[in-house]
């Protein structure tokens, strides 16, 4: 039997080259897919729960409005309707308590219950204060920094339209500046206790490294009629 011939070196160098390529290629479409499930398919359950959610919170509201002054009390976590006209036409997101990925996961935007419990629309003071993923998981506030001063807010309850107009915006800060969600927000253009409304995400875009923050004041409450007539906030809403 004849000896095998080792390889040539630069048959080595070579065949490295290839398994290298080759294992490049494979993280790749590893990535690629990876990004696929990260937004296009976590979009895709958190919009079909949302759409659930939406649903039966509307369902919920079938009886007819309270008399003005009052309000209904909603029966689970799904206490409104978020209405952005900055961030789109048709913009609607469903408002539920809690921050954990079990909601906002679900294509939400969330009240926060910690480290300051979130005020509701419709207490006498306290600051509304609301998260949202800002890619992946429905994305809601993914156009958060569209915002500007003088846009309006709506909250849509079961019986009022709750109307704030943005007052500051804080384009980044860090993850653990829980300030900006206290009832008196740290940073924001306020200097004592009020009607306020909170927006926060992740921002850059694509990341989690730092967070923005949106903050409004109540600018008037209307209450629901048997049409649900929105405001004129929302009657006008850019294209």
């Amino acid at each position: 039997m004849s000896p095998v011939d080792s390889p040539a070196p630069g048959g080595r160098v070579r065949t490295a080259a290839a398994v290298a390529g080759e294992l490049m290629i494979t993280l790749g479409v590893l990535v690629a897919l990876f990004a696929v499930y990260s937004l296009w398919w976590t979009d895709l359950v958190a919009d079909r729960a949302a759409d659930r959610t939406a649903a039966g919170l509307r369902g919920s509201w079938s009886a007819p409005p309270q008399p003005a002054g009052g309000h209904v009390r909603p029966a689970s976590d799904a206490v409104g309707f978020l209405h952005v006209p900055a961030m789109g036409a048709d913009y609607q997101v469903v408002i539920r308590r809690g921050t954990g990925p079990e909601v906002l996961d679900t294509g939400v935007a969330g009240l926060y219950q910690a480290p300051y419990p979130s005020a509701m629309p419709w207490d006498p003071v306290g600051n509304v204060t609301l998260a949202a993923h800002r890619d992946g998981h429905g994305a809601r506030f993914h156009d958060l920094d569209r915002l500007a001063v003088g846009d309006p807010v709506v909250i849509e309850t079961a019986d009022h339209w709750y109307v704030y107009r943005v007052d500051g915006v804080l384009p980044r800060t860090t993850p653990d500046d829980v300030g900006v969600v206290a009832p008196v927000p740290r940073g924001s253009p306020y200097t004592g206790p009020g009607r306020y409304i909170t927006l926060t995400t992740c921002t850059p875009a694509y990341t989690s490294l730092y967070r923005m923050a949106v903050w409004g004041s109540l600018a008037r409450v209307v209450p629901m009629d048997a049409r649900r007539t929105p405001p004129q906030e929302l009657a006008a809403r850019p294209g």
